[in-house]
């Protein structure tokens, strides 16, 4: 996907913020559109579904996490990449981003050039996506076919256990993605089953014993994801 083609909504109540980082993105040749609050965030992704957006926490009227469910909530953009662009980062305000659906959080003051690499970063998920189809998904160095139940690591077929292939199944949908432990727990045990978040744990570590340890990515305090 060429960037002239891919439409990034930048989201924050500083002027000079908008202005900076919307220059940098536009000479990248990404399509640029600008919101200054929660409530404007929401209507213009709604109208415009961006592939990326890059949204501010604290701002007037309402903020980037309650904007963040929102969107997340919308028809149509349930795939969008979604980076906290925010100058607070403590612990709780990151997890609290996560459970509110972002893919990312990317910490102000930063670097034009590093901002744009991590930009670049995030929307490769698109051009992963590109390469997914409903019973397989394929990465670089693997191949998780979820009609046969099997996995393959360079080249060389692996079976695992239910729950393990279900775990990686989970985490490879959407890549870079945090899945937080509850949503793991339910989506892969069920609601009806009791288990402990060690559960969890002791899954990913024989998962990365069978297929390495680049793929999932362990965020503190708030679950796992699957890095491509």
């Amino acid at each position: 996907m060429k960037n002239e083609s891919i439409k990034i909504l930048l989201v924050d109540d500083e002027p000079d913020i908008l202005e900076i980082v919307g220059y940098h993105l536009k000479k990248e040749g990404y399509q640029i559109s600008l919101a200054s609050n929660g409530i404007e965030a929401v209507n213009k992704a709604q109208k415009i579904k961006p592939h990326l957006i890059l949204l501010d926490i604290m701002m007037p009227e309402m903020d980037g996490i309650e904007a963040c469910e929102k969107i997340r909530d919308l028809e149509g953009l349930e795939d969008v990449v979604i980076a906290f662009f925010t100058a607070r980062g403590e612990d709780y305000s990151q997890v609290a981003g996560f459970d509110a659906g972002a893919d990312d959080y990317i910490t102000k003051p930063v670097k034009p050039k590093v901002l744009m690499s991590k930009v670049k970063g995030l929307l490769r998920r698109l051009k992963k996506k590109d390469m997914k189809s409903e019973n397989e998904l394929v990465y670089e160095g693997i191949k998780i076919n979820r009609d046969q139940y099997y996995v393959e690591i360079d080249g060389k077929q692996i079976t695992l256990p239910r729950k393990e292939f279900e775990l990686l199944s989970l985490l490879a949908s959407t890549p870079n993605k945090v899945f937080n432990r509850e949503i793991i727990l339910k989506t892969v045990w069920g609601q009806d089953v009791i288990v402990g978040g060690r559960t969890i744990d002791v899954h990913v570590r024989k998962l990365r014993e069978k297929i390495g340890d680049d793929y999932i990515k362990t965020i503190k305090g708030v679950g796992y994801k699957f890095v491509v």
